[in-house]
C-alpha cells in the first residue's frame, strides 16, 4: 500500500478494525480471567473471595460472549487452527503494512503549525 489517503486503501478498514477491538478485548477478558484466579488464590478473607470469584464468573461469560461475536464474523476459529492461520497471517501483513507506510513528510520545517510558504516578493515588497 503506497498511497494511504487513496479511499481504495480503505476498503476493508471497518471490518478490520472491529475484529482488532475485538481480539484486543479478548485478550483482556483472559487477562482478567487469569488475574481473578490468582487473586482468589492469595485471599485470606472469605468475603473478599466470594467477590473475586463472583467476578471470575462474569470475566468468564465475558470471555465466552467475546468469543462466540468474534466466531460469528469469523474473525475467529478456535476449533479450528488451519482457518485460524491464515487470518492471523494476514492481520500480521497488515500491521507490517501499516508500520512501513510514511505517515510523515521528511519536510517538517514549520514556523508555526501550519506550513509556511515561501514567497520571495512579499519579502521584496515589504522592503
Amino acid at each position: 500500500m503506497r498511497d494511504y489517503l487513496d479511499p481504495e486503501n480503505a476498503k476493508g478498514m471497518p471490518d478490520l478494525m472491529d475484529s482488532a477491538i475485538c481480539t484486543e478485548m479478548l485478550i483482556t477478558a483472559k487477562s482478567a480471567v487469569n488475574n481473578y484466579a490468582i487473586a482468589i488464590t492469595e485471599a485470606v478473607n472469605p468475603e473478599l473471595r466470594q467477590t473475586l470469584v463472583r467476578h471470575l464468573d462474569e470475566a468468564i461469560e465475558m470471555q465466552g460472549a467475546i468469543s462466540s461475536l468474534m466466531a460469528q464474523h469469523n474473525w475467529l476459529f478456535p476449533a479450528d487452527p488451519k482457518s485460524q492461520f491464515p487470518f492471523d497471517r494476514k492481520a500480521a501483513n497488515t500491521a507490517i503494512d501499516v508500520v512501513r507506510m510514511d505517515l510523515f513528510p521528511y519536510d517538517t520545517d514549520r514556523l508555526g503549525m501550519f506550513a509556511t510558504p515561501t514567497n520571495t516578493e512579499s519579502k521584496e515588497n515589504q522592503q
